[in-house]
């Protein structure tokens, strides 16, 4: 096992990882802005190096920086969490070639589930199942119009690169398609879109991709570790259909628009999905599901811990970056791995709300000091944030403040925690979407567990 790990993070997934890093005995070095000197994980880290100024494209996502903080530091291994370089396989190779540990995927399973196109068509092939769309990337116009007609309107429209649901709309006609394809292509040609297995496709123009839409879809996701050993596993779906603007806002497990029958696919299917690219460490493989059908078609996956990593360790009692740090190091796995689809129980329901520092209405960023913050506390009650008072909420960075997780035996005890949770979570000074969480753990529809990726857009029509 390695002795330090660089946490190339910041905020509260930062925190969380150096919390594992330290329980594990070994060294936590944090990388930081001039923004964010003063925050939590720099503080509780063991070592913290200055990479920069307050922009992103200055500091965390400065590979060179990055990796400078290794050396000066003497850092062994390099965690990356989520967002910023964790998808970048550029980035990973660079980390390897430097002989450092890279705590993920191989750079190879990241390249190719990172363009949705060859990812689609990779799972395709392993007989994971996927939606009706196009094989190739769409770079202009004109094609995506003759591939609407053939696959039949509504279509989903995205970005074959990047994940996050940025830039990503629904066309139900073909004038809603010209204004989905313009708002795709900018955030292709912002974020990076990938070719489609096509070199030349990035010099013609940016690599759209154009799928089937399901109407009455939930978003649900599975957990899977690849082991040190080879061995793929899932450990359970997590439900991330409550979201805005294709940005999810709150998560939970087990999803309760999933039946017996179709859990066991989706297990089966996601570690197919893992043993089809050889996977390492933590990953998601996310899909989406009919309701009324009972059934799901593939989305895409991502080569990393996820945000709401946290109602999986509540529900299964594995910690997943203890489990991403074992695997790295060439060892295995700390807990039963009998069965690929169900290596351990799953006990209980568990909630995942995003404090967001943002308007609860519109949900428009909403940065601004921190005069009172005060977490909730409690049987079953979990918070994974990133500030404590008199810290601020910078412009520079994703709004997410805090994750607040609740446990129960069921999903009525676990709805029972939440509400008390947020009733007593005090944030003063930058607007947040308390007020939010509040509204939607009272809506009918997400109560009675019968709710799809429309319900934000229907309780704010």
């Amino acid at each position: 096992m390695f002795e330090s790990v660089l946490v190339a993070n910041r905020g509260e997934i930062a925190r969380r990882i150096v919390r594992t890093v330290r329980a594990m005995g070994l060294r936590a070095i944090v990388v930081h802005s001039e923004a964010d000197a003063d925050l939590p994980f720099v503080l509780e880290a063991d070592e913290a190096f200055l990479l920069g100024p307050s922009a992103p494209a200055h500091s965390y996502l400065d590979t060179a920086k990055v990796l400078e903080a290794c050396r000066v530091t003497g850092a062994q291994a390099v965690h990356p969490g989520y967002g910023f370089l964790a998808e970048n396989a550029a980035f990973a190779q660079a980390v390897i070639d430097a002989g450092l540990v890279w705590i993920g995927p191989s750079p190879d399973a990241i390249e190719r589930m990172g363009d949705k196109i060859n990812a689609r068509n990779l799972m395709e092939r392993a007989g994971v199942p996927v939606a009706a769309g196009t094989r190739e990337s769409v770079t202009d116009l004109a094609r995506a119009r003759i591939a609407a007609a053939e696959i039949g309107y509504p279509v989903m429209v995205k970005a074959a690169g990047g994940g996050g649901g940025i830039g990503m709309g629904v066309a139900h006609d073909e004038a809603g398609l010209t204004k989905a394809y313009e708002t795709a292509a900018r955030a292709a040609e912002r974020f990076g879109g990938g070719t489609g297995g096509d070199p030349e496709g990035a010099s013609r123009g940016p690599a759209i991709l154009l799928e089937r839409y399901i109407e009455r879809a939930r978003h649900v996701e599975v957990q899977i570790l690849g082991l040190a050993d080879g061995t793929v596993v899932a450990l359970g779906e997590r439900d991330c259909s409550v979201q805005r603007r294709h940005q999810k806002v709150v998560e939970e497990s087990p999803s309760p628009g999933v039946t017996p029958e179709l859990r066991e696919r989706m297990l089966a299917a996601a570690v197919r999905a893992g043993e089809a690219v050889g996977y390492r460490g933590a990953g998601t493989v996310e899909c989406l599901v009919d309701a009324d059908a009972q059934d799901f078609v593939f989305l895409e996956m991502n080569t990393r811990l996820q945000v709401e990593h946290p109602v999986t360790e509540l529900v299964t009692g594995v910690d997943l970056v203890r489990q991403q740090l074992l695997i790295a190091a060439g060892e295995p796995a700390d807990f039963p791995t009998a069965s690929p689809e169900h290596p351990v129980e799953v006990t209980g329901h568990a909630i995942e709300l995003r404090v967001y520092a943002e308007d609860p209405k519109r949900f428009f960023p909403g940065p601004g000091k921190i005069d009172v913050w005060e977490e909730p506390s409690g049987p079953g009650v979990r918070v994974d944030s990133g500030y404590v008072a008199g810290n601020t909420v910078t412009p520079f960075y994703d709004p997410l403040m805090a994750k607040l997780c609740v446990h129960g035996a069921d999903r009525e005890e676990a709805l029972a925690r939440a509400r008390e949770a947020v009733a007593a979570f005090r944030v003063e000074g930058p607007k947040n979407n308390l007020p939010f969480c509040a509204e939607l753990l009272e809506n009918a529809e997400f109560t009675g567990g019968d709710y799809d990726t429309g319900l934000v857009a229907r309780m704010r029509a």
